[in-house]
């Protein structure tokens, strides 16, 4: 069973105010609402020093929970019809999710969390629209708790089904952080090797890889590559910047 914690607004604009549109804004979260309705209201606990405590390499939550934090950024002036047009289309039901001005947090089984995020990507994009996605995913966090979660049946992920047939090309920074291991390069190098076998590597640069493809193909990347983590790693942080439509040379 999942607890929730008190959600706020969908999504956060993140071009400088927030949307008027919420009645729009909670009418796409009830979903979610009613799939948690009847469950306790819990808040994680907000003692940072209690952190201080956690031992490294053993995970704070004892259900399988994955995680991302994300925020969605139109480079244009109708920031909010692209956002909204997103919401109106993605069903939650199969996740907890909450948004703050700081970006949205999605929990629940992995195959769900990567879901979510992709069709909050994917129903966002227009042709003639820069946009970019910063995106943060964890498991096993000593710190985590068993809060603010779903963890719906095993099944076919929410949006599959609408989003499977949608494509168009990404460019993607990406750097993996395995925590609570100190021989930690193999490990890495594994999970870049894997970008170059599927064939969505593209370079080297500067504290992080640069991968490229198709969304399908970046999205399903992400997916292997945190079910290797999964099996490998305690603890370990993806962070992730997805870009489509940029103006900017490619060099």
């Amino acid at each position: 069973m999942g607890i929730r914690h008190r959600s706020g607004p969908f999504f956060y604009i993140a071009n400088g105010r927030r949307s008027r549109a919420s009645f729009i804004e909670r009418k796409a979260i009830e979903t979610n609402r009613q799939a948690l309705r009847g469950n306790e209201e819990v808040t994680m606990n907000q003692d940072y020093n209690a952190y201080a405590s956690c031992p490294a390499g053993k995970p704070g939550a004892k259900e399988d929970i994955s995680g991302a934090s994300f925020m969605l950024a139109p480079m244009t002036d109708r920031y909010e019809e692209v956002i909204m047009g997103a919401v109106r289309k993605m069903d939650t039901s199969r996740v907890w999710i909450n948004t703050s001005k700081m970006g949205t947090v999605c929990r629940g089984r992995r195959d769900d969390v990567f879901d979510c995020v992709k069709a909050c990507f994917a129903y966002a994009y227009q042709p003639d629209v820069h946009m970019t996605l910063t995106l943060t995913l964890s498991k096993g966090c000593p710190g985590d708790c068993d809060v603010d979660y779903v963890l719906a049946e095993e099944g076919t992920p929410a949006n599959e089904e609408g989003t499977k047939d949608l494509h168009f090309p990404v460019d993607v920074k990406f750097a993996l952080y395995p925590l609570g291991d100190g021989d930690y390069m193999p490990e890495i190098s594994q999970i870049i090797a894997l970008a170059d076998e599927m064939h969505v590597f593209r370079k080297m640069m500067h504290y992080a890889t640069v991968l490229q493809g198709d969304v399908q193909d970046i999205f399903a990347y992400f997916n292997k590559a945190f079910r290797h983590c999964e099996d490998t790693m305690s603890h370990f942080v993806m962070e992730i910047t997805m870009s489509v439509n940029s103006p900017s040379a490619d060099d």
